[in-house]
């Protein structure tokens, strides 16, 4: 291919190599001329011109200088691009026993196989049925060092070089016709194909090659570790008693404590505390510990002079907002009827582009300014919290229920954050749009739209966030009516409890079990009082049959009244609809429960065929009552 023979292009033996003596020279012009070949130079010409030539080629030594061995591939340069208008001119080479005549040049390059990766070896074909060894030996000598040649009974034969880059100096020949002699006859002529091999030695010393630079590489990628690694730690010295002595007198010291602390903590772990050296070690520990106080002293220095840099920071916020309003003033004196009409259009431009920068830029300073008024009142409501362990502990106790108490505070903070955020909004809108009415009637119309349409979607968000907080508010004052009942009912069951236990220490056990039935009976008669029934307990009597409110008992005469007047019964919708104009806050679900509680009263039944099957409720109180 093209890109072979580029590659190859700098072949260039010596002339001693590529001249032989010729006594006729018209001999040689006449066999040329009948090959349609032009003659050209025969006296030691350069094969290929040194444009031609690639990088690190020495045309005197006929070799390429030795290759970088850590390049991948096939360890070779590549070399310039040739541009592909300029075609590869190859000349005639005499040798000593053969001629070799190149290939027209206007037939494509011969085609290569992909080179196997250390290849030195070199397959040769199409020669001659009568070159021998040494004719090959002396044709592709010039090449570089040949190592072995094996040589078939066919037209064919392999070569192994020394080097990798003497196989692209052989593939350079490829396409040429060599002639043995003068002769004619098709044994002593052939084209000759040279291409790449595929070599087990070759392959061999390749892998030994990789695994030879993958050892190097492992070794300085270890080197480059060990100088980066950090240095080890000073040894621990053994303990003694003038070792402890000195050790007492370092953790006395503020800047050699830490050092003296670890050797402590390491005589410690060692195991050299006994009896005799009881004293020494408490004495040690002692010490560490009276550092705990300039710790917490040190400590609140430094949370002091945070809390000094925060109050600083937030009183530098306020000066630049106010300085903010007084250039947002300055732009609203400036934009009235008397002033703005002095000011050319370019002028009127700049000072409206220069008023809505600052005004960009004081609305997100004023954001910023809430952030962190927003994240105070979050710290201070932690610290509420920390102060009242009480509360803490009554929140673990009850369980899920102070969880969803915790959740629904957070939701109410974050809330009441977010409306006073709006609210800000708000008053900063209100005083725009007051400023805003002084200017022109243009420019307020516009203005005055604008604030209204904001004001009246801050409205609409906040009146959305009250009712949110209405409703959590709601919830949170339900939960809190819940834990109340269940903390009585818990009361009342251990006081219950100690009643029993009492009892049982003094040995009244008939006492005891009339007790246990009395309560069993207040049970099921409803004297326990309402807030001592656990929600549970509640449920269970009403799925038995019972009636829990007022609402339920006039629900169920109307509902009664109405399926007695009909005597077919009626579906849920029809009755739903009909009381709908009574209560509209009753749904459909909350009548079909009502009347499943009560089989003894209301019976569901399937009335039509086909399309038009629907269920009917029908009133049999009256069935019930004369059964009984």
């Amino acid at each position: 291919m093209a890109g072979a023979a580029d590659g190859v292009g700098s072949l260039g033996a010596e002339q001693n190599h590529l001249s032989v003596p010729v006594s006729d020279q018209g001999v040689w012009a006449t066999t040329m001329n009948n090959l349609g070949i032009v003659p050209v130079g025969l006296s030691g010409q350069q094969l290929v011109s040194d444009s031609l030539c690639i990088q690190r080629f020495d045309p005197g030594l006929g070799l390429i200088a030795p290759i970088n061995p850590l390049m991948a591939g096939i360890s070779l340069v590549p070399p310039p691009p040739v541009p592909p208008d300029m075609p590869l001119i190859k000349e005639i080479i005499h040798c000593k026993s053969c001629t070799l005549f190149p290939q027209n040049p206007n037939l494509p390059p011969p085609s290569t196989r992909e080179r196997p990766p250390g290849c030195k070896t070199v397959f040769v074909g199409g020669l001659p049925e009568n070159a021998t060894e040494e004719i090959i030996r002396e044709v592709f000598d010039q090449c570089g060092e040949i190592i072995a040649i094996r040589k078939s009974k066919k037209n064919f034969c392999h070569i192994r070089f020394s080097e990798e880059f003497m196989v692209d100096k052989a593939l350079y020949l490829s396409g040429y016709r060599m002639r043995i002699g003068s002769s004619t006859d098709k044994k002593d002529s052939g084209r000759i194909h040279v291409d790449f091999a595929q070599a087990r030695d070759d392959l061999y010393e390749w892998e030994c090659k990789q695994r030879l630079l993958a050892r190097e590489e492992r070794h300085r990628r270890k080197i480059h570790e060990d100088r980066l690694r950090p240095p080890s730690p000073p040894p621990i010295v053994h303990f003694s008693e003038h070792e402890a002595a000195m050790l007492a007198e370092r953790l006395k010291d503020d800047h050699k404590f830490s050092e003296a602390t670890a050797v402590l903590f390491t005589w410690i772990d060692r195991g050299e505390v006994n009896r005799r050296t009881a004293n020494n070690f408490y004495s040690m520990i002692q010490s560490a510990n009276s550092h705990v106080r300039r710790l917490m002293s040190e400590k609140a220095q430094h949370e002091e002079e945070m809390e000094r840099a925060k109050e600083a920071f937030k009183n530098a916020l306020l000066a630049i907002l106010t300085q903010f309003e007084q250039i947002a003033a300055v732009f609203t004196a400036a934009t009235r009827q008397k002033a703005w009409d002095h000011f050319s259009k370019a002028q009127r431009k700049n000072i409206d582009i220069w008023r809505k920068q600052c005004e960009e830029l004081r609305n997100a300073h004023s954001e910023e300014i809430m952030g962190i008024r927003r994240e105070e009142e979050m710290e201070m409501s932690e610290d509420d919290l920390d102060e009242n362990p009480c509360k803490r502990m009554r929140t673990e106790e009850n369980g899920v229920c102070d969880q969803t108490q915790a959740s629904l505070k957070e939701e109410n903070d974050s809330l009441r954050w977010q409306l006073d955020a709006y609210r800000n909004e708000v008053e900063l809108l209100r005083k725009e749009q007051s400023r805003a009415s002084r200017q022109d009637d243009d420019h307020t119309q516009t203005h005055a739209h604008n604030a209204e349409a904001q004001i009246q979607l801050l409205q609409q968000n906040m009146h959305n966030m009250q009712q949110q907080l209405l409703s959590l508010q709601e919830k949170l004052a339900s939960k809190e009516s819940e834990l109340e009942q269940a903390r009585e009912e818990q009361r009342y069951l251990e006081g219950e409890v100690l009643t029993l236990r009492d009892k049982l220490l003094n040995g009244n056990a008939d006492a005891v079990e009339g007790t246990n039935g009395e309560l069993h009976e207040k049970v099921l008669n409803g004297c326990v009082p309402s807030g001592f029934l656990g929600r549970e307990r509640r449920s269970e009597v009403i799925m038995r049959g019972g009636v829990a409110s007022e609402k339920e008992a006039l629900l169920l005469g109307i509902i009664s009244t109405f399926l007695h007047v009909h005597p077919f019964g009626a579906n849920l919708e029809y009755l739903w609809s009909y009381i709908q104009r009574l209560d509209s806050k009753v749904s459909a679900g909350d009548l079909e429960r009502l009347m499943v509680r009560l089989p003894s009263m209301f019976r569901q039944e399937l009335s039509g065929v086909g399309a038009t099957l629907e269920k009917r409720w029908k009133f049999c109180g009256f069935d019930s009552l004369g059964s009984a």
